[in-house]
């Protein structure tokens, strides 16, 4: 009688190193997903302050995209927020890099939010 490998209790090695990179994508994931929902509402707020420019002057827009960046810890200062009102439109541009840990590296995220309206 011929006995097969499950029969046997063999382990599957596939199967091992699945559950570690279940585990890594896991555990990137964690890392990763509450920055990116900091930065999309850092991104909103800088698509509504473009919208509303032409009730609000720079300063105010500055003031309340660092306010927002200060709230959600995004390394964001003046330096990092261009506006500009050229010909009835206004672009607002907000750059930063965001340095996210890993054991063994420091993974550098470099986001550039940009929105261009009209003024009204």
């Amino acid at each position: 009688m011929r006995v097969s490998r499950r029969e046997r209790g063999e382990g599957n090695f596939g199967c091992l190193i699945g559950l570690i990179f279940l585990a890594l994508a896991i555990f990137v994931a964690y890392k990763m997903i509450p920055v990116k929902v900091k930065n999309a509402e850092l991104r909103q707020v800088v698509v509504d302050e473009a919208k509303s420019a032409g009730t609000h002057r720079d300063d105010v827009i500055m003031k309340t995209i660092l306010a927002k960046a200060a709230e959600n810890q995004l390394p964001v200062g003046e330096d990092d927020v261009k506006i500009s009102r050229v010909a009835s439109e206004s672009t607002v541009d907000v750059e930063y890099t965001v340095p996210i840990e890993f054991p063994g590296f420091t993974y550098q995220w470099h986001i550039h939010h940009h929105a261009q309206n009209p003024i009204f």
